[in-house]
């Protein structure tokens, strides 16, 4: 019996550090769409960048996936609540950028680091330690640092609020349903009802962009739409959706603030700007708090350890 329980805990502690991982490696992938949105939102309005990025994705997490997978009711159902809540929070993050700038609502949206633990707490009713606490002031210090550069209430920030509202509220729905089992259809769901709405968004015509939903029309921009949709939505969402089964909402909030590190990286190494001491100090402030997030789990199967060799 002590064999069996000593494999599972180091069988958990190898789940955590993937899931660990995979949200870094989703972070990274966040971080790099950075400079390629930038520029294909110049000729494809941006919710029409939107819906055909998250139509690709879903047909192609369908086709890999679709036919080996069963999405039971209760998959469906929950899977289209967290895709309303996650569609929405994009359509109203889009909208309030056009209202603010890119500097303001990097940081709003990423207010979710605060919002998560505290939605965990009330919804949940989890008790949120104080080493994770002190991670989201050291993450929300370091989004400050690497993107404000003033900032006052108006249409715009209220809009992204609301959004970096919805994002906490995906992430800690998301953490109390997803398991393994059924992490790939829970994806799939999300993404279709994303397209859903997203498609509905683009239809609705603006001063920028009449209705209807305008494609890329050169192979560059498809070429930039396919990495998106593929590696940005389709991928990520599956590594979101599976890793979020293993590791706490508010801990993982804290390790998805790793985007905008990702970003500026990504920025020096293929956008031609420079290292800044802004983006030094604040990337290391969150991956001092990513660092601390990531503690627990080695105290607590450690501790583990110890009462299997005692």
């Amino acid at each position: 019996m002590s064999v069996i329980y000593a494999g599972s805990v180091l069988v958990a502690r190898s789940h955590t550090r993937v899931a660990f991982l995979a949200l870094l490696v989703m972070a990274a992938a966040w971080g790099s769409t950075f400079i390629l949105i930038k520029d294909v939102v110049t000729r494809i309005p941006v919710a029409d960048m939107l819906a055909v990025r998250f139509a690709i994705a879903s047909l192609a997490l369908g086709v890999i996936v679709g036919p080996r997978i069963h999405i039971s009711r209760d998959v469906l159902a929950k899977g289209t609540l967290l895709g309303l809540l996650y569609g929405s929070a994009q359509i109203l993050q889009t909208a309030g950028l056009a209202h603010t700038s890119a500097s303001v609502s990097g940081f709003v949206t990423g207010l979710y680091v605060v919002a998560t633990p505290l939605l965990a707490a009330v919804i949940l009713h989890r008790r949120i330690g104080r080493v994770t606490w002190l991670a989201v002031l050291l993450a929300m210090v370091g989004l400050a640092i690497l993107s404000l550069r003033g900032f006052m209430l108006g249409y715009g920030e209220l809009l992204t609020v609301i959004a970096a509202l919805l994002y906490a509220r995906h992430i800690v729905a998301l953490g109390h349903i997803s398991t393994p089992q059924t992490a790939m259809g829970l994806s799939l769901v999300q993404l279709i009802v994303i397209t859903l709405i997203c498609g509905v968004g683009a239809w609705v015509p603006t001063s920028g962009s009449p209705a209807g939903i305008q494609l890329p029309d050169n192979s560059h921009d498809w070429l930039i739409v396919l990495y998106l949709a593929l590696i940005a939505s389709a991928l990520t969402m599956v590594l979101q959706t599976w890793a979020q089964a293993h590791i706490e909402p508010s801990r993982a909030a804290v390790i998805m603030a790793m985007e905008p590190v990702w970003a500026a990286a990504f920025a020096v190494a293929f956008g031609g700007e420079s290292i800044t001491v802004r983006m030094v100090i604040g990337g290391l402030l969150i991956v001092s708090a990513m660092y601390l997030v990531e503690q627990p789990d080695r105290r607590f199967f450690k501790i583990k350890e110890k009462e299997y060799v005692g």
